[in-house]
């Protein structure tokens, strides 16, 4: 089947051939953040045509999203040129291929269950692009010293649009960030009131990660910036009720903390450190976290005098628990022998 060229060989880019199935969808239109799924192979313009990587081979088809900066960018304008089910094959010169050796490097770590990155390397990503390292492989060294054109063998396998799947956070525009945070908000409280709550830990952590990446464009203390750290705040004491559920007092301690050092107002952060302290048997730390609930909220007088009778209670059976411990102890006789 014929379709009309991509480009010319003077962008850089050629179409070599297609091969388009009689199944085959019709073209679409990729929007911004459209997922496709596809199978590639990659091969030298030698004699011998021979392939570099073959995702048939690694047996799991590549995802890319549309407009999410990926390195490779020469693919996603390759790849919206085709249909679903094509089989198409295009020449790039060194132009498009020179950062190759470094996506490619990435996707056989992912295939071998390694970490794509090498968090020891602390450079720039400019630098190290220019900077000569070897990449741990030796034909991919080869190319990163030497570009060269390449082919690609593309297969079309999956277009979905941006509706069409849930995107993570990460692929997210900051609008359609802060558009999902109520979403997540109101899926994590569900969760939580059936009792879910190591999934509702996720939901309000995610919530959590779009909002900071949000605030983080915005200039610290400003009116913006402030509203987003009480959403993120809210949300992170979800998150801390759910460790309460889950025993994790300490992490509760901890993330509570961090809020109040900030935040010093927050009743709902000391009553829910006031309620770690009091299972991790800090007595006084409880003691003064509820009384900090009191200052800042005398409505909560009914809910801390519950607990503090509760924390009472504990303190006197331990105490009694200790006493017993250290009679047992006073009365044992100890044996000297002859």
């Amino acid at each position: 089947v014929k379709i009309p060229s991509l480009a010319s060989s003077s962008d850089g880019i050629s179409d070599q051939l297609h091969f388009i199935s009689p199944s085959s969808f019709p073209f679409f239109f990729f929007l911004f953040w459209t997922k496709v799924t596809f199978h590639f192979r990659t091969q030298l313009c030698d004699d011998d045509r021979t392939v570099i990587d073959d995702s048939k081979v690694v047996g799991t088809p590549m995802e890319i999203v549309i407009g999410n900066m990926f390195k490779l960018d020469i693919w996603e304008t390759l790849l919206s040129s085709m249909r679903i089910g094509e089989v198409a094959e295009f020449w790039c010169d060194t132009t498009h291929t020179g950062v190759y050796p470094l996506v490619s490097k990435s996707m056989r770590r992912i295939a071998e269950g390694k970490d794509p990155v090498d968090w020891h390397i602390h450079t720039c990503g400019m630098a190290n692009m220019f900077a000569y390292h070897s990449l741990g492989y030796d034909d991919l060294d080869e190319l990163m010293k030497e570009p060269k054109p390449l082919y690609f063998v593309l297969e079309l396998l999956k277009v979905q649009q941006p509706s069409e799947y849930n995107r993570e956070s990460w692929a997210l525009s900051d609008e359609e960030r802060l558009k999902v945070v109520p979403v997540l908000h109101g899926q994590g409280n569900k969760l939580y009131k059936q009792g879910r709550y190591q999934e509702a830990t996720q939901k309000y952590k995610e919530a959590v990660i779009c909002i900071k990446n949000v605030q983080t464009k915005e200039k610290a203390w400003d009116i913006p910036w402030m509203k987003l750290e009480k959403m993120a705040n809210t949300l992170t004491l979800n998150y801390c009720q759910c460790l309460l559920r889950m025993e994790e007092y300490y992490e509760v301690i901890e993330h509570t903390s961090d809020i109040i050092n900030q935040h010093p107002g927050v009743v709902k952060a000391f009553y829910l450190r006031g309620k770690a302290h009091m299972e991790v048997w800090n007595e006084a730390e409880a003691r003064q976290d509820f009384g900090r609930v009191l200052d800042l909220d005398p409505g909560m007088k009914k809910a801390v005098k519950k607990d503090l009778a509760v924390l009472n209670m504990r303190m006197e059976e331990k105490n009694q628990e200790d006493r017993d411990k250290y009679k047992a102890l006073t009365n044992t006789s100890p044996y000297w022998g002859v």
